[in-house]
């Protein structure tokens, strides 16, 4: 396991890590933020393979990318032509994971999310709101907010757009575009900065 690797992690989670990828050992890059995926695992038509993890996570969010696409990893092995996100691999990634559910590694308040969110592992932590906003508590401040966090009516900016919040349907937030008063829909979790409140 690379030095550069270390520095990433919770100190309590190396060694099993080291344990990790003595077993299933793998290329690892650390790249640039990525604003749509936080990792990824991928096999060359040479027969390499290589995970890439965003160099911005905290230590938490990496540790839990870095098992999630080890777990990729491990199921292409096994089985080569299951599903991205099916059975095969949420059993591994549960596998992987079990051994990281204590104090030692993750703080308190991710514990409880973490492992109801393990019970059936989807794509994207992203998909777990009560996860996600634990896990950004331990990000360095970006002055952002998470949409859910903003009243009903508040005025934020997310790709260079201004927008102004609305209802909610299921599982998303209609909010307006104020130049060309198109209507979008915005994951409960999207992180955007917060300008106003137009109610007030």
């Amino acid at each position: 396991m690379s030095e550069l690797l270390l520095k990433y992690l919770p100190e309590k989670a190396i060694p099993l890590v080291k344990e990790i990828l003595t077993e299933h050992p793998i290329y690892i890059k650390i790249v640039n933020n990525r604003r749509t995926k936080h990792g990824d695992f991928k096999r060359f038509s040479n027969g390499n393979f290589q995970i890439t993890l965003n160099n911005n996570l905290n230590k938490f969010q990496f540790l839990l990318t870095l098992i999630h696409e080890i777990a990729h990893f491990i199921t292409y092995k096994k089985y080569q032509n299951s599903k991205p996100h099916g059975l095969e691999w949420k059993q591994n990634f549960q596998h992987l994971m079990l051994p990281f559910l204590q104090p030692s590694i993750f703080p308190e308040n991710i514990l409880p999310h973490l492992a109801n969110y393990l019970k059936n592992p989807k794509a994207s932590t992203g998909s777990d709101v009560n996860l996600t906003y634990a896990l950004k508590q331990y990000d360095e401040m970006s002055g952002k907010n998470f949409i859910f966090e903003l009243a009903h009516g508040s005025i934020f900016k997310f790709n260079n757009k201004n927008y102004k919040k609305g209802s909610i349907r299921r599982t998303c937030f209609e909010c307006v575009e104020l130049q060309s008063k198109k209507t979008y829909l915005f994951n409960k979790n999207a992180e955007v900065l917060y300008l106003k409140n137009d109610n007030e």
